[in-house]
């Protein structure tokens, strides 16, 4: 309990506005049966919810660990609390609640127009303080070597998933779409590749079922931080069973191994996504760079399992 109170306290409290956001959107998803282009209106706000909820925690974590710059990483982390959790994810709240739509919303209409250009500022907002949050860390060790290899590839991934992001608006041509209040509307960007938006989805994530999604590697991008962070913690978990593993040396070396690999599947994942290609229908191109990944991945890892089982066996000589 302690060591809570010491977490980025801003961070925190946006990621307990996040819990009660998620509820609030479950109870969207019951009782409000008004669609967005096909899809339940209150799940984007689930979504970004839960998403931002997990990333506000991860951060708030991250940040409290004993760094250089620690009054800069505070101020930042408080930043992207405000403009993220406070003004974005509130802004998707507030447009689903209205039936229309918060991102890619051209509309002239005062309040509509209003809302884009403050979600834009706090898109801005948050890609520019997880650049100098990265900046700042991404050069300092952080507890044991292998978190803080996870730490600085996690914070880079979240970068790239970011700048996936961006794509949206410049890869897709504009749409016209009709709210949930009868409005039509033109969409200045959207997620699918080769078709519109608002086609079949996969369920829960409505990924695309008939085209590329950038929606995708946007998300691999943006939890690579957590995803580093688990790799590092169960690597950290197996050292207590198994005596290679005890070797800094070789879990940096893993978790350096299982970082190029999910830097290869999020390219992999927009390279798909950009050539039209849905998620869960992979040509054989894709599935031939999925297999090599998961090939050099598979031989990596063993190679440096062999060198900590040579060290270990060495030091019982």
């Amino acid at each position: 309990m302690i060591a809570l109170q010491r977490w980025h306290r801003p961070l925190m409290l946006v990621s307990g506005f996040m819990a009660v956001l998620t509820v609030v959107s479950v109870t969207g998803l019951i009782v409000d049966d008004r669609v967005l282009l096909g899809v339940p209106i209150w799940l984007k706000p689930f979504k970004f919810a839960v998403s931002f909820g997990i990333y506000s925690v991860t951060l708030a974590w991250m940040l409290s660990l004993p760094h250089k710059g620690q009054r800069w990483t505070w101020w930042l982390g408080t930043v992207f609390a405000v403009m993220g959790g406070l003004m974005d994810v509130s802004i998707v709240f507030v447009q689903a609640a209205r039936g229309t739509f918060s991102h890619f919303n051209s509309s002239t209409e005062t309040f509509d127009n209003t809302i884009s250009v403050m979600f834009g500022i706090g898109v801005q907002g948050i890609m520019l303080t997880n650049i100098a949050i990265a900046a700042i860390l991404g050069f300092q060790h952080l507890r044991d070597r292998a978190v803080s290899r996870a730490i600085h590839a996690g914070l880079f991934l979240a970068l790239a998933g970011m700048g996936v992001g961006v794509l949206m608006v410049f890869v897709t041509d504009g749409q016209l779409a009709v709210d949930a209040t009868g409005r039509e509307i033109e969409l200045l960007g959207g997620h699918s590749m080769a078709v519109r938006d608002g086609g079949p989805g996969m369920p829960l994530t409505n990924w695309s079922t008939i085209g590329g999604d950038l929606r995708a590697p946007h998300f691999l991008g943006l939890h690579g931080l957590q995803a580093m962070l688990l790799a590092a913690m169960g690597v950290g978990l197996l050292a207590r069973r198994y005596g290679a593993l005890r070797d800094e040396g070789v879990r940096v070396s893993l978790v350096t191994v299982f970082g190029c690999g999910y830097t290869g599947l999020v390219l992999l994942a927009t390279w798909q996504a950009l050539r039209g290609q849905p998620v869960i229908h992979p040509d054989a191109i894709t599935l031939a760079g999925l297999g090599t990944l998961i090939v050099a991945m598979v031989l990596g890892l063993w190679a440096v399992l062999a060198q900590g089982r040579r060290r270990l066996a060495s030091q019982r000589v």
